[in-house]
């Protein structure tokens, strides 16, 4: 089936997109800033492959799993609890430091969020990444210019995949379920678009923990989001 034309002049009224791994590569500064921790911490750097795979539930899962070296952690015992809270804070300091410095917009985005901006579409961001972070890496990669609204992973006491920030960004966009789109690279984005029953579009190029995204549920799943136009 062609997808292009599916972003047109009847739909979608309101866009939501998730940030790292669908507008920006960021895990170049997500991996310098979890291999800084690391060696902080004595530890072995990651490096960027793996970092990748360690990307999208946000910064605390991303730390578990970097303190872990993998994706599928266990649950951490009480007394790895301080290790933890020291790591995540060393994280959070370093991440600062490098955030937006290395990350590069995805080719096909800008012309995605023009086009859908020249439609009259209203755009949001709903991401997992710590809100400190958001407006940062937007505008370092020049990409603020195009969104009304941005939710991060601590906006509110929930995040992806838990459906109540998208269900939170669309109302505040004055979207509905029929008239809005999510468009994430992720497991944590496509659960979290059905389980709100908002139409949802997975890239390929983008961190869903080393898997891929084609069997996850989607509406429809492009290598570039320069495809639906």
């Amino acid at each position: 089936m062609s997808l292009s034309g599916l972003f047109n002049a009847r739909w979608p009224g309101v866009a939501l997109f998730d940030l790292d791994g669908t507008l920006v590569d960021s895990a170049p500064d997500l991996a310098a800033a979890v291999d800084q921790m690391l060696e902080h911490l004595g530890r072995t750097p990651a490096g960027l492959d793996r970092v990748r795979d360690w990307v999208g539930n946000g910064a605390a899962i991303l730390v578990r799993r970097a303190l872990a070296g993998k994706t599928n952690w266990e649950p951490a015992e009480p007394k790895d609890d301080a290790l933890f809270k020291d790591a995540l804070a060393i994280f959070y300091h370093c991440y600062g430091q490098h955030n937006g410095r290395h990350a590069q917009v995805f080719e096909g985005v800008v012309p995605c969020l023009a086009h859908l901006k020249a439609l009259g579409c209203r755009l949001g961001i709903v991401t997992n990444k710590p809100d400190q972070f958001v407006a940062p890496l937007l505008e370092q990669t020049g990409l603020d210019q195009w969104f009304e609204l941005s939710i991060g992973g601590d906006t509110l006491a929930v995040k992806k995949p838990d459906p109540a920030p998208l269900l939170h960004a669309m109302e505040q966009l004055g979207g509905s379920p029929g008239t809005t789109v999510v468009i994430g690279d992720s497991a944590a984005d496509v659960n979290a678009a059905l389980a709100a029953n908002i139409p949802c579009v997975a890239v390929r190029y983008g961190y869903n923990f080393g898997g891929s995204v084609d069997s996850l549920g989607a509406d429809a799943v492009v290598d570039s989001l320069a495809e639906l136009l």
